[in-house]
């Protein structure tokens, strides 16, 4: 027996084993229930500031490579403006100092030529011939700075010519390249557009599969017997205990198709599909609504509708993976702890139960037991009531026979004749002597 005080009307009772064991065992269950549930809000808590820290980390480092690629961007543009508008102005001025000096040249040559021409008005006939050499040498020089002029011209519009076709080939190429994807992607239908998305991220995962996760489980979702089914199951362990489980879907559609969908019209359905197969995450990997500005900064927590639920871009993929498993990874040991309590807890539950059956089927045969006592019990009772009966019966026969043995004791001849003249003179003839005999 335990004696307890209560702490309200600090009045002491007393109680069983089996009643001490009993509260004892609520006040344990609560504690137990109050610290997993303390824990388990410490790890959400915990995992769900690493997640906000890594997405706004990532959302961080990704508006930053995109000012630097706008900054590289505009500082090349600016560049190739500058270095356009150089080379232009270069080409211009040398162009012009180019005819200049051939023009220069030319008026020296035609100035020598005349100033020749009149030496040779003046000189004499020795003197004509050499003068006319010296001409024709300078008429030839003039000429050939003419054909330099010319080809110079030629090959500048050879060169211009040139690049405008190769820049028209590389336009007319990359025009159809994007006729040749649209056609194609006109020629695929949902389905394969699907198939192709989940193509690239199976692919993903599997270049980095051995180092990245290499006791992680990532199948596709093939059980279909509840009516409906996800695209990949990602699930990471650690020495047995699981680290992080992913349900993941991939959605995409034509630019041709004429309804679109909405990212939303998935997550009602990827919610039940999470829950059947028992995963803690729900990511769905979309490329529908490609001009939201929500949907393209990369990584959207929708918990707010369905609890641990995310969409994200194919790009940000592998990084979702890595942030969950990380953050899975914080709560390890928690898992770890909180499994070997349960475990315990379970030890101890299944001892109760046990114990719990044993009095439940001692308690039924111990009734038993005692309605069939009772039953014999009633039964000698009645048994003993009829000997009681009977026995009142022989003790009153045998009074009876008493009382005749006393009438019977108290019966003389004298009250047997009494008022009975008869009977009374033969018995008092058989108390007379009887007469001699005469011989």
């Amino acid at each position: 027996m335990h004696e307890i005080k209560c702490p309200n009307c600090s009045q002491t009772f007393t109680v069983d084993k089996a009643g001490y064991a009993n509260i004892a065992r609520q006040v344990r269950n609560a504690e137990f229930d109050h610290e997993v549930a303390a824990r388990l809000e410490l790890a959400e808590a915990e995992k769900k500031t690493a997640i906000e820290l890594a997405e706004t980390k990532v959302a961080s480092q990704l508006q930053h490579d995109v000012a630097a690629k706008d900054a590289e961007l505009l500082e090349l543009t600016a560049r190739l403006d500058q270095l356009t508008r150089e080379n232009q102005t270069a080409v211009e001025l040398a162009e012009a100092k180019l005819r200049n000096d051939l023009a220069q040249a030319a008026a020296n040559k035609d100035a020598e030529i005349q100033k020749l021409r009149a030496e040779l008005d003046a000189a004499g006939d020795k003197q004509q011939l050499a003068l006319n050499q010296a001409v024709g040498a300078i008429e030839k020089e003039r000429d050939a700075l003419k054909n330099s002029l010319e080809v110079a011209a030629l090959e500048r519009s050879q060169a211009e010519t040139s690049l405008k076709d190769r820049y028209e080939g590389q336009i007319a190429d990359r025009d159809g390249e994007i006729e040749r994807l649209k056609d194609m992607k006109a020629k695929l239908s949902t389905k394969m557009l699907g198939e192709t998305l989940e193509q690239h991220c199976d692919v993903a995962f599997n270049q980095i599969r051995p180092t990245a996760f290499p006791n992680a489980y990532f199948e596709k979702d093939n059980d279909a017997s509840a009516g409906s089914k996800g695209d990949f199951i990602f699930r990471d362990y650690d020495d047995g205990t699981e680290i992080v489980s992913i349900m993941f879907e991939m959605k995409n559609e034509m630019e041709t198709t004429a309804t679109k969908k909405k990212n939303e019209d998935f997550l009602k359905e990827l919610d039940r599909d999470r829950t059947e197969k028992g995963c803690e995450y729900a990511v769905l990997v979309s490329l529908l609504e490609t001009d939201s500005e929500l949907y393209n900064t990369g990584i959207v927590d929708v918990s707010h509708r369905y609890p641990k639920m995310y969409v994200i871009r194919p790009q940000f993929f592998i990084p979702m993976i890595t942030l969950l498993r990380n953050a899975g990874m914080n709560s390890v040991g928690y898992k770890a702890e909180l499994e070997l309590a349960r475990t315990q807890h379970i030890d101890v539950t299944n001892f109760e139960d046990q114990l719990e059956t044993f009095k439940s089927e001692f308690n039924m045969n111990y009734q038993r037991a005692s309605t069939n006592f009772e039953k014999a019990i009633k039964e000698l009772d009645k048994s003993m009531a009829n000997l009681q009966k009977t026995k009142e019966a022989l003790l009153l026969t045998a009074k009876n026979f008493r009382i005749a043995n006393d009438k019977a004791e108290k019966v003389t001849i004298k009250k047997l004749t009494r008022g009975n003249p008869t009977m009374t003179e033969k018995f008092a003839a058989l108390e007379r002597p009887d007469p001699p005999t005469v011989e």
